[in-house]
C-alpha cells in the first residue's frame, strides 16, 4: 500500500470509519452491466454477483439499462475510484476509444464479458471472454439446411435481430446468413431488431404476421426471449409455433426448453450466461501478474426440441 493510501486508512480508523476494500488486501472490481433486458442477462449477472462473493472479490456493479452512455458514465467512476479491474459487456461495439484510452492511462486493466468491442487497438483491453457469436449463428444455419434438406421448395425466413449494433446481432447475422447463402432457396423475406426484449420480439412478429401472413416458413431469433414473445404472436394469429412456422433461436435458457417442452419451439443454440467464476478466476490471474489469453471462448452446444424435456432438470439457467 502506497504512502499516500496509508495517511487515508489511519484517518479513516481515527474517525471509526470502516476500513476501504484495498486496505483488507481485496481485490476491487468494477463491472459494467449492459442491463437486464433477458432471462439471460439476468442470470448472468447473477452468476458475476455469486461468483465475486465466493472469490473474496468486491464488486463494484453498475447497471446501464441498455445506454451507451451509462456505460461510459460507469467505467469513468471505476477509474476514479481506483479499482483494480475493469470488466464490462458493450451495449455496443463501437464508441469505446476514448474512455478505453482513460483505464489504460489510468494502468486498470480492462476485461471485455460477452460482447467485443470494435477498436483497432486491441491494447486497450487485457482479454474478451464470452461466446463465439459467429459460431451460434452458423450453428443456427446449418441446423436449417439440415431440416430442410432433400425439399426444394421455398424458405421464407423472418428474422428478429438484436440490439442494433450490438456484437451479438452483428455476429449472428453474419454467421447465418453464411450458411445459408449456399442455396438460394432460404431468402431472409423480413429482418428487423426486437431489441432483445420479450415485449419487442412480440410487437414486431405481430409486424411481420401482417406483413407476409402465411408467407413466413421460418422465424430466426437472435435470442429466447424475442423468440418467446414471437411464439406469443404466431399464436394470437391463430398459427401453431414449430409447426406452421418454424422456430430457431438463440440462448438455451429455461424459458427456451419449456417452450421446447411444450412443442412451441424447434430448437435454441446454446450462449452460457455463467461467466461469472471464469472472470473472477481471470482478475485474480491479473493481480497476480500472470498474462491472460487475449480470446477466451465458452463451450456451448445446440439443443433441439427432441432432446429438451431429457437436458431440462440439469440446466442452471
Amino acid at each position: 500500500m502506497n504512502t499516500q493510501r496509508r495517511t487515508i486508512v489511519a484517518a479513516m480508523i481515527a474517525a471509526g470509519l470502516p476500513i476501504p476494500a484495498f486496505a483488507q488486501g481485496k481485490i476491487v472490481l468494477g463491472f459494467s452491466q449492459v442491463g437486464a433486458e433477458s432471462e439471460w442477462r439476468t442470470a448472468n449477472t447473477e452468476s458475476i454477483k455469486a461468483s465475486a462473493k465466493d472469490a473474496g472479490i468486491e464488486l463494484k456493479f453498475s447497471d446501464a439499462q441498455q445506454k451507451q452512455e451509462n456505460q461510459i458514465k460507469a467505467i469513468r467512476a471505476f477509474i476514479a475510484q481506483k479499482v483494480d479491474v475493469i470488466a464490462f459487456s458493450p451495449v455496443v461495439e463501437s464508441g469505446w476509444g476514448t474512455v478505453l484510452q482513460e483505464a489504460k492511462a489510468a494502468n486498470i486493466p480492462v476485461i471485455l464479458s460477452d460482447r467485443a468491442v470494435n477498436e483497432k487497438d486491441d491494447s486497450l483491453w487485457v482479454s474478451f471472454m464470452g461466446s463465439d457469436f459467429v459460431e451460434e449463428g452458423r450453428r443456427a444455419g446449418r441446423w436449417l439446411v439440415e431440416k430442410m434438406k432433400g425439399s426444394t421448395a421455398a424458405v421464407n425466413i423472418v428474422e428478429l435481430q438484436g440490439t442494433v449494433g450490438s456484437a451479438p446481432a452483428i455476429d449472428r447475422k453474419k454467421g447465418f446468413e453464411e450458411i445459408i447463402k449456399a442455396d438460394p432457396k432460404f431468402k431472409i423475406i423480413r429482418s428487423q431488431t426486437g431489441d432483445f426484449t420479450r415485449a419487442k420480439g412480440k410487437e414486431v412478429m405481430e409486424a411481420f404476421l401482417k406483413a407476409e401472413g402465411k408467407k413466413i416458413n421460418v422465424l430466426y431469433a437472435h435470442n429466447d426471449d424475442m423468440a418467446i414473445g414471437a411464439i406469443q404472436a404466431i399464436e394470437e394469429a391463430g398459427m401453431k409455433p414449430a409447426k406452421d412456422i418454424i422456430i430457431i433461436s438463440v440462448d438455451a435458457v429455461k424459458g427456451a426448453f419449456e417452450a421446447m417442452i411444450a412443442g412451441k419451439l424447434n430448437v435454441s443454440v446454446e450462449c452460457s450466461p455463467l461467466l461469472g467464476p471464469q472472470l473472477m478466476q481471470a482478475v485474480k490471474d491479473l493481480k497476480a501478474g500472470k498474462t491472460l489469453p487475449k480470446r477466451i471462448v465458452t463451450q456451448e452446444g445446440v439443443f433441439p426440441m427432441e432432446v429438451a424435456a431429457k437436458e431440462f432438470p440439469s440446466r442452471k439457467y
